[in-house]
């Protein structure tokens, strides 16, 4: 059977080769592009040989999964992405360790994320999470504000000490105008980029695409792709 490190190995190499050929195909640099590799529901030990075959940004999504993972690998030279949805009782402990949380999509997480940021005296990255499923003053479905309130919360979070606004990120939806319409959405996600940026020009990380639709995110603009699966195999079923 085929050792876990050489499997990862083969895996990180497809996946970079898709990256590639996607930034060639769309006239773009590879270094425009990072690639995160989602870690959620696989053990520390998967996260140490990522980081041995050159993985330098790890995502998770749980809580209760990350935070010991993220101790565990305390070590090594990583850059941990909180991209679920989060609970506020939860703020405290993933402000301990993640580098930036990409799912900010209301006022009373910003404010958590900051007290706690301050108080760990760190300085946390956000992403506003934009939910293209969303109608106005609500949540998507997948978690994510609608798109009239990023203005609003994007100048909450530069407000807000010990944190810094990023840019953006979005879940292709599962239902509304652009269900099973990702290169539209990510398309949509961009335009949304620009106009955040002529107000707030360092916020310019658009993170995008995932092991599906990685190609569309990247030929629309998106500078992160957030890959599991195709990294990492099929994922175990969440008891």
């Amino acid at each position: 059977m085929t050792d876990r490190r050489t499997q990862l190995a083969e895996n990180l190499a497809q996946v970079e080769e898709r990256i590639a050929s996607a930034c060639i195909a769309a006239g773009r640099k590879r270094e425009e592009v990072t690639l995160i590799v989602v870690t959620k529901t696989y053990p520390a030990s998967d996260v140490r040989i990522l980081h041995e075959l050159g993985v330098r940004h790890v995502a998770e999504n749980r809580d209760q999964d990350a935070a010991p993972k993220a101790a565990a690998c305390a070590d090594l030279s990583l850059t941990w992405h909180f991209v679920g949805q989060l609970q506020t009782n939860k703020v405290r402990s993933v402000a301990s360790y993640a580098d930036v949380v990409q799912s900010v999509d209301r006022a009373k997480l910003v404010t958590a994320l900051s007290a706690a940021a301050v108080r760990d005296g760190r300085e946390l990255g956000c992403l506003i999470q934009v939910a293209l499923d969303a109608e106005s003053g609500e949540r998507g479905a997948r978690g994510g504000v609608a798109p009239d309130g990023i203005d609003e919360l994007a100048a909450a979070v530069e407000a807000a000490p010990g944190l810094r606004l990023d840019g953006l990120m979005t879940v292709a939806p599962l239902a509304g105008p652009y269900a099973g319409r990702q290169r539209a959405a990510f398309d949509r996600l961009m335009e949304f980029s620009s106009r955040l940026r002529g107000n707030h020009p360092a916020a310019n990380m658009v993170s995008a695409g995932m092991s599906a639709d990685l190609e569309e995110a990247i030929a629309a603009g998106a500078t992160h792709v957030r890959v599991g699966t195709a990294v990492l195999g099929v994922r175990p079923r969440l008891r």
